[in-house]
């Protein structure tokens, strides 16, 4: 990790799940993607007034809700930023996680394998491209000092690909990209976690899954997001190829995000 700053990268919430700052990474453009102007979280349902008043401190002006509209509807925010990017697209009865956890029998091999193939879909979900596109517009036209935050339901999976793609715009290298996408294992201390998830999801499921079952569900791995890189790079032709020809995000609005974001 290049991060040489002072400042803490891992906040403190006690509703919030992987709440983080996910900037001061050196930029391969020079200098250091400043930090204190990108947020990464999961969900603020049950944010408390103290909470509600720390993250208001923060600077927030951009977020970028990846959550489905059950989701949204389900789990009501108690946080919005003055520009909130939504998308009606998307809308599920039940998450799919839990409709894939419900089947007759599941291994933990399986679970990781569906984990996979979500990640192989996600960066090409109309909701999820037109939701990213208005993140991009958004952090190239911030203003001074104001804050742009990406969350979903956890703060792992569709936040880190939209994080992953921040940063290679921001210049930030591969091994720093996959470090901060990693912390997540960190940030929600998977390990002491997953025993009482394991509880809490057998016990709505009605099932007996070994713990591991439910592991990739509550953390990340490192081949899910490069399973996302992959199929970006064989549908678009690359990174670069997709942010510009499926995102709109042009090289103009490329600089300006820099120009905003890295500290020389």
């Amino acid at each position: 990790m290049t991060d040489t700053t002072t400042k803490p990268r891992l906040l403190k919430f006690e509703t919030i799940r992987n709440f983080r700052d996910f900037g001061g990474y050196d930029s391969r453009y020079g200098g250091r993607v400043k930090m204190g102007r990108l947020y990464r979280s999961g969900h603020h349902a049950e944010a408390s007034e103290a909470e509600l008043q720390k993250m208001a401190a923060l600077g927030i002006h951009v977020q970028a809700d990846l959550r489905r509209p059950d989701e949204r509807e389900k789990f009501k925010t108690r946080f919005a930023a003055p520009v909130t990017i939504t998308h009606d697209g998307g809308r599920e009865t039940d998450a799919p996680h839990i409709r894939f956890l419900s089947r007759m029998e599941v291994s933990a091999e399986d679970a990781d394998q569906w984990m996979v193939e979500y990640y192989e879909a996600a960066p090409f979900k109309e909701h999820h491209t037109e939701m990213f596109t208005g993140w991009f517009g958004h952090l190239a036209a911030l203003d001074g000092d104001a804050a742009g935050l990406v969350n979903c339901a956890a703060g792992k999976d569709r936040t880190g690909i939209l994080c992953a793609l921040t940063h290679h715009i921001l210049g930030v290298s591969e091994a720093d990209i996959r470090e901060d996408y990693d912390l997540t294992n960190t940030a929600v201390d998977v390990a002491a976690r997953l025993p009482e998830a394991a509880a809490y999801f057998n016990d709505m499921l009605g099932k007996e899954y070994p713990a591991e079952v439910f592991r990739p569900f509550m953390g990340v791995h490192l081949r899910y997001l490069e399973k996302a890189f992959a199929t970006i790079n064989a549908r678009a032709g690359s990174i670069d190829g997709y942010l510009v020809d499926t995102l709109k995000v042009d090289e103009k609005m490329q600089a300006e995000i820099r120009g905003r974001l890295i500290e020389r």
